[in-house]
């Protein structure tokens, strides 16, 4: 147990399209992965389930593994600052799981961006924090994994987002509402 508490999250660079068969491969040879998926419409007929961070699978391991979660087929390399892996956080690993528990409508969101940030504070996802955005005439919480400069997002109600900061000037109720 001591084991896998030591274990971190890496985020690994996989061949375009081979993300759910490298997650498989990571599930044969015990290793905790993690894969987010959306569903989107196929032609207007045909749900498809597509990674929300194209080209990328997360993996969870201790650091005598990485050669094994390296060798996997479909594994190009780790993400890495210079020459050494990079880890994701657990926070943002648990952020994202939360979203794609929740059952709300999510789809990737390419860049990071500067924004109001705000904290959900109701729903299935009550505590989770981000940018909002308005897309398309409803409000978006924009929750990223800045390792990857990727980030995912996912349809709020207005009535459960407050300010990040509520001394903030900027970050009013009624400014924040309106983003």
């Amino acid at each position: 147990m001591i084991e896998s508490y030591c274990a971190k999250w890496f985020a690994l660079h996989v061949r375009s399209r081979h993300e759910k068969s490298v997650n498989s491969l990571l599930e044969v040879k015990h290793h905790e992965s993690f894969l987010p998926l959306y569903t989107v419409r196929n032609h207007r007929t045909k749900a498809v389930s597509l990674p929300l961070f194209p080209g990328y699978v997360f993996c969870r391991f201790l650091p005598h593994q990485k050669s094994a979660v390296i060798a996997t087929s479909g594994v190009i390399d780790l993400v890495r600052i210079g020459p050494d892996p990079a880890q994701v956080s657990d926070p943002e690993i648990e952020a994202i799981r939360k979203i794609g528990a929740s059952g709300l409508p999510v789809e990737p969101y390419g860049r990071l961006v500067i924004g109001d940030r705000v904290r959900l504070i109701r729903g299935a996802l009550s505590g989770l924090s981000g940018v909002l955005r308005n897309v398309r005439n409803s409000l978006r919480l924009v929750v990223s994994v800045e390792l990857l400069c990727r980030s995912v997002m996912v349809e709020v109600d207005p009535d459960m987002i407050a300010p990040l900061n509520p001394g903030s000037e900027n970050t009013s109720r009624e400014y924040v509402a309106c983003a």
